[in-house]
């Protein structure tokens, strides 16, 4: 990440914030390999939480890891769209990622045992609970989505992320945690899901507001970004980022909505198998009970 200001000490900001991300980033992973093996050790591997998930998980880590890197980089020193498409990719393939990976259990494995115990105390508590519950989280999630989305594309606060280095990294864990959040219900372990109507309303919720965003950028007359984070052209630059926010996220919530809904159909039919019977069948099924119809 580049920030506009004197060569310098943004070199130096920028150098010392890559090192702390790439210490946050290599602790995570191994807090979520400590506990991943101390659980396939118990319960083997593969079992309770599958090879999926933790490819998943390590898939997430790499996403968000080339959003900070090179090619990545060099594209959002150019302009506003090549700035989206970094953000897009933190919230729309490395947040769903990391929820897909399933984190809750295998990072509380992995916490020493006294805060483990604390957590547990926590969490069987009536306000733990309480907070824990899928639509609360999803109700959260959503509102979070929103307004990180909307707040830190605001003229105003996207410049200052631009010319601080700080609030550029605050920015993108801003979005990588939101994203993170708002995917956990939907793609998280199967206790925690949203029931598959308020899963749909969850993403249709989340997807009209950065619709909307991406629609004000799209067709706003004149740029409404300072020159100096737009490129050669701003305006084209501008529409360009607009639509990078506006089709991937319209899309993606398209694709998971569909799935969440042929998901919940196919339970559906497992549960209650529609029984399709010939006049004749259920005549004989009729004389069979000694019912008249």
């Amino acid at each position: 990440m580049t920030a506009v200001g004197p060569g310098g000490g943004a070199d130096v900001a920028d150098g010392i914030l890559a090192m702390l991300l790439a210490a946050g980033l290599a602790l995570l992973a191994a807090g979520y390999g400590r506990g991943v093996h101390e659980l396939w050790a118990r319960r083997g591997v593969g079992d309770i939480l599958p090879r999926r998930r933790v490819a998943a998980f390590g898939s997430g880590l790499l996403a968000v890891v080339a959003a900070q890197t090179e090619p990545v980089t060099a594209l959002a020193d150019r302009g506003l769209a090549g700035h989206m498409t970094q953000h897009m990719l933190l919230l729309l393939v490395a947040g769903p990622l990391l929820a897909a990976g399933a984190a809750g259990l295998p990072l509380t494995l992995a916490c020493p045992a006294a805060p483990r115990r604390r957590l547990a105390r926590l969490r069987v508590s009536a306000p733990g609970r309480w907070l824990r519950r899928p639509t609360v989280v999803a109700l959260a999630a959503g509102g979070l989505q929103t307004v990180v989305l909307w707040c830190w594309h605001l003229p105003v606060a996207y410049l200052a992320a631009e010319q601080h280095p700080v609030l550029h990294a605050a920015q993108h864990v801003c979005f990588v945690g939101s994203a993170w959040l708002l995917w956990a219900p939907l793609l998280g372990a199967a206790r925690h899901r949203l029931p598959a109507p308020a899963g749909m309303l969850l993403l249709v919720g989340t997807m009209l507001p950065a619709s909307a965003l991406g629609a004000v950028l799209t067709f706003a007359p004149r740029p409404v970004y300072p020159a100096e984070v737009l490129g050669v052209d701003p305006l084209a630059d501008q529409q360009l980022a607009g639509l990078l926010m506006w089709a991937p996220m319209d899309v993606v919530a398209l694709i998971a909505t569909l799935a969440v809904f042929l998901r919940w159909l196919l339970a559906l039919q497992r549960h209650n198998p529609e029984r399709v019977t010939s006049p004749d069948a259920e005549g004989r099924r009729v004389a069979t009970e000694g019912v008249t119809p």
